[in-house]
């Protein structure tokens, strides 16, 4: 599930936490709103954004061989 989690202080600065993104595209997702908030002051990245998708992918092969008596 993604999710964009925002606090807003007092003084006005505005922490944004994104979760449930996997990779930089999570960038991708937040770049319209911290346009519109203002200047980015810190970014961290954490292990989701250096986390990979695998794929899979299995290939059987079968055989089948016959008694010829």
């Amino acid at each position: 599930m993604e999710t964009l989690e925002f606090v807003i202080y007092p003084d006005g600065r505005v922490q944004e936490k994104v979760t449930g993104i996997i990779g930089a595209s999570c960038a991708e997702v937040t770049a319209a709103i911290e346009a519109q908030l203002g200047q980015v002051l810190h970014t961290e990245q954490t292990s989701e954004y250096f986390a990979q998708t695998v794929n899979q992918s299995a290939t059987a092969v079968t055989h089948t061989t016959y008694s010829e008596w």
